[in-house]
């Protein structure tokens, strides 16, 4: 089943409809769903698919001489090309008179084996590009290799692209449409629990329970999630063993760099290295309050929703697991999950206001969003808002998200008001967001002030 996705793949149609030669990279972690992507988009042209192995050159090379000869000739052939350069000549040859695509999916695995293959593409692209008709395709997953030795200014590719699409997952709105049984609240719920990856969501079941979902994937020492979080850290970094306790650290609270390298045992300096590699790949991001131009508040956060529910409730309860407890893991994980929601809800209620800005339904248009957090001049006492958008100015936006099981009361409604008054801004807009709706004291005042908007949960979901 394929879903999403309907930006990129417009953009690639523009691309292929273009009639001369394009050259896309796309990129993104693993498990997103690059190489499904690739497949819908060629399924209906002509199209050389090649996926690199972890091996040497002459074995690619070998796979990649098929791939091309099926492609050109219709028969299975054990004929080789000399090289990557005569391999490559010879697609460019054949796509001077028609459109053909090349995908050369996990490219990284052939450039390594390859040293030169990218300094050989340069020269074939700067040879040939006028008259081709060729769209060539790099698909990797490993992040730091594509934007260091594919998008980066001293990569021999450098300035050839001419389109980049870096893949992420999929947002509450498309998990919905593939989790079609389940209520609005289970929907949320289980965004929070395996968060946007395809191949991590393709493992979700909703004729099953939340609770069953849980159980079967992060309670099953035999599944494909259980042991996931460990073995992408090991295909992804050298040495896990850190990224996995800086992870580790974070998912207990620790959320300034002090913080994370006390808990780590390693200098701020070195968790720094280690950090900007967690951010790009997708797995914590970072957070300043809106409008802060210091990096001194920064804080970290886990950003992928199945990385942070395996780590804040699988290392705790390891030992029962293993043991088949799953009966007993899972009590002592079912009360927190409304407190594990709040994050999660937070940032589904951010992916609602991006779409109404979109939509053109916004009654403000910010240009961001973001949470705020700081001191309270008047009381001296630590204030947060959920999330706050500013336009101009004079123009911001301010809401607040309630994932609990009682209705938003006017108080709700007044606390952030009394907040928003830390700022000047002339003209607000407020929002609450209730997963239980609102009391009619809340309603009656949102009413009365008329730039107010109370959106229950349930009118949010598709």
């Amino acid at each position: 089943m394929f879903i999403g996705r309907k930006t990129e793949l417009n953009q690639l149609d523009k691309l292929y409809k273009s009639d001369k030669f394009e050259f896309a990279v796309i990129y993104g972690r693993r498990r997103v769903g690059k190489t499904e992507l690739i497949k819908k988009f060629i399924s209906d042209k002509e199209a050389i698919f090649f996926t690199g192995v972890e091996t040497n050159t002459k074995q690619n090379l070998e796979n990649f001489s098929k791939s091309i000869l099926e492609f050109s000739t219709g028969i299975q052939t054990n004929t080789t090309f000399a090289s990557f350069q005569e391999a490559l000549e010879y697609v460019f040859r054949l796509s001077e008179n028609k459109r053909i695509i090349l995908c050369i999916d996990e490219y990284p695995y052939v450039a390594r084996a390859s040293k030169s293959l990218a300094s050989t593409l340069q020269l074939l692209i700067d040879k040939y590009k006028s008259n081709s008709k060729l769209m060539l395709i790099l698909c990797g997953s490993s992040m730091s290799y594509m934007e260091d030795n594919v998008l980066a200014y001293k990569a021999p590719l450098y300035g050839r692209r001419t389109a980049q699409f870096k893949i992420l997952p999929f947002e509450f709105s498309e998990v919905c449409t593939y989790l079609k049984a389940f209520s609005a609240e289970d929907k949320a719920l289980a965004y929070g629990i395996i968060g946007g990856t395809p191949q991590y969501l393709l493992q979700f079941n909703d004729t099953l329970s939340i609770e069953d979902n849980i159980k079967n994937l992060y309670l099953n020492p035999s599944s494909a999630i259980y042991e996931e979080p460990v073995n992408l850290l090991k295909q992804e970094v050298r040495e896990p063993a850190i990224y996995n306790a800086i992870i580790t650290a974070i998912a207990s609270g620790a959320s300034k760099v002090s913080e994370i390298s006390s808990k780590v045992g390693e200098e701020t300096s070195v968790c720094s290295i280690y950090i900007k590699n967690l951010l790009s790949l997708g797995i914590i991001k970072k957070e300043t309050p809106l409008g802060e131009k210091s990096e001194k508040k920064t804080i970290y956060s886990i950003e992928d929703n199945m990385f942070r529910f395996w780590y804040r409730f699988v290392p705790p309860n390891i030992s029962i697991i293993t043991r088949g407890a799953d009966d007993l893991a899972y009590s002592r994980i079912e009360p927190y999950l409304s407190d594990y929601m709040g994050a999660v809800f937070e940032e589904i209620c951010k992916q609602y206001l991006w779409d109404l800005l979109l939509n053109g339904s916004s009654p403000v248009e910010f240009t961001r969003l973001g949470r705020w957090w700081g001191a309270n001049p008047k009381t001296k006492q630590q204030e947060e808002i959920d999330i706050m958008g500013c336009a101009d100015k004079d123009t911001a936006i301010f809401a607040e998200c309630k994932w609990t099981n009682e209705k938003a009361d006017l108080n709700i409604l007044e606390k952030l008001i009394n907040r928003s008054e830390l700022f000047s801004y002339q003209n607000k807009h407020y929002y609450i967001f209730a997963k239980s709706g609102f009391t009619a004291a809340c309603e009656d005042k949102a009413k009365a002030m008329g730039n107010v908007t109370l959106v229950k949960f349930p009118d949010m979901v598709k």
